[in-house]
């Protein structure tokens, strides 16, 4: 993917992205896009897994949940294989099963849930006061071009061109200078440009995004950054759970928590609110955080 596009085709373009090509049945093909990290962003892989389960899933069944397992980096110049195994439909409740693949090996491996729309009972956890709103805030890419001169020259238009969702961090960390904090992370995101109105696209877009920011939470207690040459950082699995419907481009406050980082391994949870205080989701992730350096931070 080209992120020096004008602003509207990079959202087009990664809607087409997530959209797949159908090349036979329950088997689905997506392109790649190289965001700069050497290996395919995890985010995508989710986004476009979710995508092909969709795709098999009668339109009044929505996704509400996913579990996945990142099994390999993939090659961000190939192409994905996604092939779904409609394991279950039951009269309120569809489960399949999607494998990645990628030069005939599994890169990642999920399984997802989706279910009628039924009334039942409702209570959700309030979102804290006090965190600022997106208004006033730098996005990631005007942040990162305070910076600009330590970016490697090789990726630095990746990082600094427009992005097709904007990501506005409430308590940014300088990746080359970074400080130990609590481990929390707290920012606001939403798509560049209007989306049409298909919840489906709105939650594989989602999928997509919930990737951007997890690992790095962890290693904020500890002074350290995935742009660190001592730290090997890698998403292990993703887990995500849809509790109402949203709008990928209406701002939502991604508020991340890391409660453990042990033996390599970090672990954070997600939680996703609307400008307005709703949950509309929630997610778990395991990284590995692997320190080459000297003495544990």
């Amino acid at each position: 993917m080209n992120h020096c596009m004008p602003a509207g085709n990079v959202l087009d373009e990664l809607l087409a992205l997530l959209k797949l090509e159908k090349i036979e049945e329950n088997i689905f093909r997506g392109n790649s896009q190289d965001l700069g990290f050497g290996n395919v962003f995890g985010g995508q892989v989710l986004g476009q897994a979710l995508s092909a389960a969709t795709q098999t899933v009668p339109e009044n069944r929505s996704a509400h949940s996913l579990h996945a397992y990142f099994m390999r980096p993939g090659d961000p110049s190939k192409p994905v294989i996604y092939q779904v195994d409609c394991i279950r439909d039951g009269k309120s409740f569809t489960t399949r099963r999607v494998v990645a693949i990628q030069k005939g090996r599994a890169i990642l491996s999920m399984s997802a849930s989706f279910h009628v729309a039924e009334p039942g009972f409702d209570h959700q956890d309030t979102m804290p006061e006090g965190i600022p709103g997106p208004d006033g805030l730098m996005s990631e890419v005007e942040l990162a071009q305070t910076v600009s001169h330590k970016i490697p020259a090789s990726i630095r238009n990746q990082i600094l061109c427009v992005k097709p969702i904007e990501i506005r961090p409430v308590n940014p960390m300088n990746p080359f200078a970074p400080k130990k904090e609590s481990p929390d992370r707290y920012v606001w995101f939403k798509t560049i440009h209007q989306m049409g109105a298909d919840l489906a696209v709105h939650k594989y877009m989602l999928a997509y995004a919930s990737d951007f920011g997890l690992v790095s939470t962890s290693l904020r207690p500890h002074g350290k950054t995935f742009w660190d040459p001592d730290m090997q950082v890698a998403s292990l699995d993703h887990a995500m759970w849809f509790h109402r419907d949203f709008r990928m481009d209406d701002w939502l406050l991604y508020m991340i928590h890391s409660p453990n980082a042990s033996k390599a391994r970090g672990l954070n949870h997600g939680r996703i609110y609307t400008r307005d205080g709703v949950l509309v989701a929630s997610t778990v992730q395991e990284g590995l955080i692997r320190y080459r350096g000297g003495k544990k931070q």
